[in-house]
This record gives C-alpha cells, structure tokens and sequence, in this order.
C-alpha cells in the first residue's frame, strides 16, 4: 500500500476510533523479525506438509487447524477488494492530522483525530 493511502486510512481509523495512533516504521534495510510469526510459521508449515496449496480456503483452514501447547490460531480470508494505482493528492494529504515526533520523523509519527 502506497505511503499516502496508507496515512489517509490511518486517520479514517483514527477519527472513527477516536483514539491517536503512533507509527514507528523500521528504517529501510532493517529486518522486519516478528517474534510472533517466526514462533508459529514453523508449525504451520509442518501442518500443511504434503498438502496441495489450491484454493485460499484450503490454506486458511490448515493454518487454523495448527495446534502448539499454549497457542491458539486463527485465521480468516481477507476478501476486501484493494483497488490498485490509487493517487492521493497533495492538498488531501495537507488535511491529515499527523504531528511529527523528533527523531527521524518521516519513520516515527502519530495520527490524532481531525479538529472538527
């Protein structure tokens, strides 16, 4: 998702919500390691081991069907359409309530709600 979409989404959110939410993005050319995903991935790729990957509901249901002692899984098909190529222009993006923290602002700001 473009930068800017992904920001005008963030503020829907937030004014819907009615809570800020702070964004710490990694810097480019760092790892992305998610704890969560790495402890769970290797389970569920032993559970789909020899089974034909044809369909998103097959794929769905075996990751839901992981089991490990002391996690629960589960899992649902995102069906949303996600239009691509979709330009924001700069004047929408000039209404977006975004305060820029000090350190390395273009990776680390919050998005409060919209003066109304």
């Amino acid at each position: 998702m473009p930068i800017k979409l992904w920001k005008l989404e963030l503020q829907k959110l937030v004014d819907e919500i009615g809570l800020s939410i702070s964004v710490c993005h990694l810097p480019p050319g760092t790892s992305k390691w998610n704890k969560i995903e790495y402890r769970l991935f290797s389970f569920i790729t032993q559970n789909w081991r020899g089974k034909l990957l044809v369909s998103h509901e097959v794929v769905v249901n075996l990751i839901a069907a992981t089991t490990k002692k002391g996690i629960k899984m589960q899992c649902q098909l995102n069906t949303n359409a996600y239009p691509k190529g979709q330009k924001i222009s700069d004047k929408v993006m000039a209404t977006l309530n975004i305060q820029r923290h000090p350190f390395h602002d273009e990776w680390n700001y919050t998005v409060c709600q919209k003066n109304t």
